[in-house]
């Protein structure tokens, strides 16, 4: 059984590593269509009312969102490298450093998706309160990209399914070494009960 879960505690650190790097690149991405859509309707970024485009501000409006969640994005990538530190993704028996590895990388996690999930949905309702119509002659008058696409918001969903199903699974296998753990020390106390 050690031999099992061994294999499936090394599968989900790297996966922790890679949903974390996900999110990370998910970040980056989470504007692109609204920088090339909207960033140009802005006649002043000084004064953001002067547009040519009404609701195109919600582009102004996720900056910051966006920086803080760039910089979540990156210290779940730290925490998955702490999984590694530990050495949870070979380690035969749990140390105190391990479950904080685990509990710190799950807590972070659901925290961001909780977190995330409301802002994002939040600025996808005023990203479609955007006159679109108004939006499509001036990409037609200056050539701009024009798209009308919430792909970029609702991609969150698979983005933090990966990241959640990855903690529930840390989760899962340090349950399960430690139902092992148990039964070794009891398979250990019968042997030297009977060998007395």
């Amino acid at each position: 059984m050690y031999k099992k879960q061994l294999k499936l505690q090394k599968i989900l650190c790297f996966l922790a590593l890679v949903s974390s790097v996900i999110i990370f690149l998910y970040a980056l991405g989470v504007m692109t269509d609204l920088y090339d859509t909207l960033y140009s309707t802005m006649r002043n970024p000084a004064d953001l009312t002067q547009t040519d485009v009404a609701g195109s501000i919600v582009y102004y409006n996720m900056q910051a969102w966006n920086s803080y969640f760039l910089h979540c994005s990156i210290v779940l990538i730290l925490l998955a490298c702490l999984l590694f530190i530990t050495n949870t993704h070979i380690r035969r028996r749990y140390y105190i450093g391990n479950y904080i590895s685990i509990g710190a990388f799950a807590l972070a996690n659901f925290y961001v998706a909780w977190e995330s999930h409301s802002y994002i949905e939040a600025f996808k309702a005023r990203f479609l309160m955007v006159d679109f119509a108004a939006l499509m002659d001036h990409a037609n008058l200056w050539k701009t990209y024009y798209t009308e696409s919430t792909f970029w918001f609702d991609v969150h969903y698979a983005v933090f399914c990966l990241s959640i199903l990855v903690s529930l699974g840390l989760i899962a296998c340090a349950i399960w070494k430690v139902r092992l753990m148990k039964e070794e020390k009891q398979l250990i106390a019968a042997g030297k009960g009977a060998a007395a």
